[in-house]
Parts: C-alpha cells; sequence; structure tokens
C-alpha cells in the first residue's frame, strides 16, 4: 500500500510553505494524497476553551486545504485534527506517512532555518524520515533560474545533496537521496568530509596517508565502491562524489549551497531521556537554506 505525504500545519507562513512542498512531492511520488493534521497546541481541555482551540484549527485545515488545491489540483488532501501536545501528535501522525513535512519557525538572521522547539522534538524522536521547509518556499526554488535570471519551474531541478558517513553508510539514507533523485530527475551530489589526519599519526578511523592528496583519492574510491550498488539500483540518476576536507558541519553547509534538498541521517536506536538529532544533523537544520530531509537509520 502506498503511504502518504502528511504536512503538520499551524497557520503559519512557513507551515503553509511546507504543505505545498508535500503536495508537490505527494505528485512527484505518484502518492494518491497528502493528509495533512493540524498541529496540537497542548494537552486537550474540556469547555470553551477547548471548543476555542478546535475550531481554530478546523480554520487552519480549511485555509491549508484551500491553499494546496488551489495550486496543486492534482492532488487530494485528506484533513485530520489531531489533539495533544503538539510533537507527540505529529510523531503519532508520521508512523503512517511516507515522510512528514514541517515548517521551520521562520528564516535567521544568517542564511537558514531557526526551528522551534517542536520540530527538532519531532526530528529528533520521528521513525518516519521528517522533511523541515523554510518559510517562504516556493516551487520555482526547486529549480534552476531560467536564462534570464527570473525564477521558474521550467527549468531543470537543483541538485539533491546527499550527507554520506562512509563510516557508517546506510541503506535508508542513501536509499532516501537516490529516489528524491529520481523522482525530480535531478542530480545527485553525495558528499562525504573526512578529517585531516593529526599531525601525531592519523586516529581511529582514519585512512593511514600523510598526504592528503592520496587521502582524499582513498576516501572517493570507497566512495565510488559503496555507491556502485545504488548506480545500479537507479541507473537514470546522474551521481556527482565529492569529498572534502574539513568538518561535516561546515562541508554540509557548503555544499548545500544552491540545492534543492539536502538529505542528512540521524540514528534512531537509542531512545535517551532528551531525544537528540546529532551535531551534524543539528547544524543543518539550522543553518542550510533549502529544505532538509532527515532520515532515521539503526
Amino acid at each position: 500500500m502506498l503511504l502518504p505525504v502528511v504536512a503538520g500545519v499551524d497557520g503559519s507562513a512557513e507551515s503553509l510553505a511546507a504543505a505545498q512542498w508535500a503536495a508537490r512531492e505527494a505528485i512527484r511520488r505518484a502518492r494518491p494524497h497528502a493528509r495533512r493534521p493540524a498541529r496540537g497546541r497542548g494537552p486537550g481541555r474540556d469547555g470553551e476553551r477547548a471548543a476555542g482551540h478546535r475550531h481554530l484549527a478546523r480554520r487552519v485545515l480549511r485555509r491549508a486545504e484551500e491553499h494546496v488545491s488551489r495550486t496543486n489540483p492534482g492532488v487530494t488532501v485528506e484533513a485530520e485534527q489531531v489533539e495533544g501536545l503538539a510533537s507527540g501528535a505529529l510523531v503519532r501522525a508520521s508512523e503512517g506517512a511516507e515522510l512528514l513535512v514541517l515548517g521551520s519557525r521562520g528564516l535567521s538572521g544568517f542564511t537558514g532555518f531557526l526551528v522551534g522547539s517542536v520540530a527538532l522534538a519531532v526530528v529528533a524522536r520521528a521513525a518516519r524520515p521528517v522533511v523541515l521547509v523554510r518559510a517562504g518556499e516556493e516551487a520555482a526554488d526547486e529549480h534552476f533560474a531560467a536564462p534570464d535570471g527570473t525564477p521558474s519551474v521550467r527549468t531543470g531541478h537543483r541538485d539533491v545533496v546527499l550527507g554520506l558517513d562512509l563510516g557508517d553508510p546506510c541503506d535508508e539514507v542513501i536509499s532516501f537521496g537516490f529516489e528524491a533523485a529520481r523522482v525530480r530527475g535531478a542530480r545527485l551530489s553525495v558528499v562525504h568530509a573526512w578529517d585531516p589526519p593529526s599531525p601525531f599519526g592519523p586516529g581511529p578511523g582514519e585512512i593511514g596517508l600523510a598526504d592528503p592528496p592520496r587521502q582524499a583519492a582513498e576516501w572517493l574510491g570507497f566512495m565510488t565502491a559503496v555507491l556502485q550498488v545504488w548506480r545500479d539500483k537507479f541507473p537514470d540518476v546522474e551521481v556527482v562524489e565529492k569529498v572534502a576536507a574539513g568538518s561535516a558541519r561546515s562541508v554540509l553547509v557548503r555544499a548545500a549551497s544552491g540545492a534543492g534538498l539536502l538529505v542528512v541521517g540521524r540514528r534512531a536506536g537509542a531512545r535517551p531521556t532528551v531525544p537528540r538529532s546529532g551535531p551534524v544533523t543539528h547544524a543543518a537544520v539550522q543553518h542550510v537554506g533549502c529544505p532538509v530531509a532527515v532520515v532515521p537509520h539503526e
């Protein structure tokens, strides 16, 4: 059975942008509909206050439905109002979804997301991929500009960038990146960051070559070997392989400049008391300007 694309909406501009992105993704992935639960704003209450919250949630859903249906007539929208704490409600909604799409809280004063506590909590706990979309994201932002420099939806899709940890290359993350590139007809840019060797000798997991160019060549050869099976599964996807010396956080932020989507992984094994997304994923969702897909893996 095909799973739906789910978007969480709360009436904010960024959640409406996320709903639009979810509708476009549903069309790309040939999903039957985009289900849209309204975010809860707190525990359910009796009386007039609870009735007011439910009324507001219905208005939010109607506005989101109208917004999406007007611009994406090929998508059937199934609205659902959920109650309870927002993060828990969204995590539960994601369990039966192909992916969950959320808006960020807004743009920071630098480059990308200023992610709210709800989005971060969902990213850290969801068992399915979560995509974060910034306020103001439009369909044309996923495409290259027209020859005259104006925004266009008739040009090709911008690259999908896949952040790959070659020390732990996870099938779930790689598969999501290849599939995202395939449904867009986009190029897949696979990026791995490696730390230059210490002057005191190679550390754990480092390739034992003192010469940085040779070390980069070794990492690139390893990447090619890891990706070969995926190239065979997705023969129509153009793949560009890149390795760069430096911290994974800074390398990924630079690599995602001008991209249409960044794909990163999050280890989902242990459930700590305070869920965390990991430093690399956290930096990506805070500082990258394009939508970011966070894919959980074991």
